[in-house]
C-alpha cells in the first residue's frame, strides 16, 4: 500500500483545493470562478456578515481581490444553483442530476406532516401561487401570530417553501439587499438544458459524489469523503470499496492517521505549496474539524455561538494559511461605518516564525481592505501576534 507523509497529504489536499494555482494578475471574471468551482465543487453559504458573507471568502482566498458579483451573476446566468449539499451551498448547475435522488426521497419533517393534517392542500396552494404570480420570499407568505421563537421556529409558509425547495420543485436565488432566499419554479431558474440532463440511479449518483469528493480533497478517509456532500457512512462504504476495485480511487496510508485513506489517481504530489490565504470557517480545507486536526494539527472551533466571556480566540476567527501550514488565527470584523477592517485578535500557532507570519498576514489584510472598499486596518491588543502584525502593517504602508 502506498504511504504518504503528513506533509505530502497536506500538499495533495491544498493542491486539490486550488492553492497551487497562481492568483490572477489581471481582470478576474467568470472563467476564474469556474476554475475555483472545478477545484472546490461547492461553496458553502452562511448568512453571518460580520466581515463578509462566508461564501465570498473562498473566492478571495484563491483569487485575491475580485468582483463581488461573481457568484450572483453566475447564478443569474444559470451556471450555479443552491441546494442542501454540505449544508446550504452554491453548486455547479451541471451537478443538478446528482441530487435528484435526494429530491425524490420521502421527506419526514414533522412540520410538513402537521401542515398536511391541519391545512390539507396548503403546500400545493403555495406552489400554485408561485406558478401564477412568480417568485416569492418567505415574508410574502408570513403566517405567524405572535412573537417569533427560536431561529428554526418557522411559520407554515416558510416550511412549505423549504419543503418544495428540498424536493426540487422550487429553486432559490438570493435577494441582494437582505440575502433572503427568493423561491421560484425550478424551470424558471435553471436552464432547460440542465433540467434535460439524464437522471442517474441513486447508487450511481452517490458513487459519483464520492469520486468528486476525492478529487476535491485530493486524499481523505471514508469519513472525509462522505462528509464532503453529507452522505451517510453505511451506503458510502461499499461504494468506496468499488471505486478502489475499479482503480478510480487508490487506498493509501497517511502518516499518523488511524484509518485508511483514499487518493484520487489523477492528483499529483506537489513539491511545495506557496499559499497565503485567510480561510472562511466554512472553507472545505477546515470545515471538517477532525480532518483539519489530522492534516494540520490545528484544533479549530468557531465561537460565534459561544458566550463572549468563554471565547478563547474571538467571534469570527479565520485560520491563516501560509505555505502548507495553518499558522495563525485572526478575529476579523468589517466596521463599515468607519470604513475600517478591525483585527480584534491575532494569535500565532505554536512554533511558527512570528515575524514572517506577521508580514505575510499584513500583505493579505492590505489586499482584503481594498477588496472590501475600506480605508484602513486597525489591530487590537488581543493575541501574541497583535503587536508584530501592527508593526508589519505600518511597514507595509510605508512601502
Amino acid at each position: 500500500m502506498q504511504q504518504l507523509s503528513r506533509s505530502q497529504a497536506r500538499r495533495v489536499a491544498l493542491a486539490a483545493q486550488g492553492f497551487t494555482d497562481p492568483r490572477p494578475t489581471g481582470r478576474v471574471d467568470r472563467r476564474h470562478l469556474r476554475r475555483v468551482l472545478d477545484r472546490m465543487g461547492v461553496v458553502q453559504i452562511d448568512s453571518v456578515n460580520v466581515l463578509v458573507r462566508s461564501q465570498e471568502l473562498p473566492l478571495f482566498a484563491r483569487l485575491g481581490p475580485h468582483p463581488r458579483s461573481l457568484i450572483p451573476d453566475a447564478t443569474a446566468a444559470g451556471e450555479l444553483f443552491e441546494y442542501w449539499v454540505h449544508e446550504a451551498c452554491h453548486v455547479p448547475a451541471v451537478h443538478h442530476p446528482l441530487w435528484r435522488w435526494r429530491m425524490a426521497q420521502t421527506h419526514r419533517w414533522r412540520d410538513v406532516a402537521r401542515i398536511e393534517e391541519h391545512r390539507p392542500g396548503f403546500v400545493t396552494d403555495v406552489l400554485r401561487r408561485i406558478e401564477r404570480e412568480g417568485a416569492v420570499t418567505s415574508s410574502d407568505l408570513e403566517q405567524r401570530v405572535g412573537k417569533k421563537g427560536t431561529w428554526w421556529d418557522w411559520d407554515d409558509g416558510k416550511v412549505a417553501l423549504e419543503y418544495l425547495f428540498w424536493t426540487g420543485r422550487l429553486a432559490a436565488t438570493r435577494r441582494a439587499g437582505d440575502f433572503a432566499r427568493v423561491y421560484d419554479l425550478v424551470e424558471r431558474v435553471l436552464p432547460s438544458e440542465v433540467l434535460a440532463l439524464p437522471t442517474p440511479p441513486e447508487r450511481d449518483a452517490r458513487k459519483e459524489l464520492l469520486l468528486l469528493a476525492a478529487r476535491h480533497h485530493g486524499v481523505g478517509t471514508l469519513d472525509d469523503l462522505a462528509d464532503y456532500h453529507r452522505q451517510k457512512l453505511t451506503p458510502a462504504r461499499p461504494l468506496v470499496d468499488e471505486l478502489v476495485e475499479e482503480g478510480r480511487l487508490v487506498e493509501v496510508q497517511v502518516e499518523g492517521w488511524s484509518k485508511p485513506a483514499y487518493l484520487h489517481p489523477d492528483v499529483a504530489i506537489p513539491r511545495r505549496v506557496r499559499a497565503r490565504a485567510l480561510l472562511s470557517p466554512f472553507d472545505p480545507v477546515v470545515w471538517y474539524r477532525e480532518r483539519a486536526l489530522r492534516l494540520f494539527g490545528f484544533h479549530y472551533r468557531i465561537e460565534i455561538y459561544t458566550p463572549q466571556p468563554k471565547r478563547q480566540y474571538g467571534y469570527y476567527v479565520l485560520p491563516f494559511l501560509l505555505g502548507e501550514h495553518l499558522v495563525a488565527r485572526v478575529d476579523l470584523k468589517a466596521d463599515r461605518g468607519h470604513r475600517t477592517l478591525l483585527v480584534q485578535g491575532a494569535f500565532a500557532e505554536l512554533g511558527v516564525p512570528v515575524g514572517e507570519v506577521a508580514e505575510a498576514l499584513a500583505a493579505e489584510l492590505a489586499l482584503m481592505v481594498a477588496w472590501l472598499d475600506l480605508d484602513e486596518v486597525t489591530v487590537a491588543d488581543r493575541g501574541d501576534l497583535a503587536a508584530p502584525l501592527r508593526d508589519a502593517l505600518a511597514h507595509y504602508a510605508r512601502r
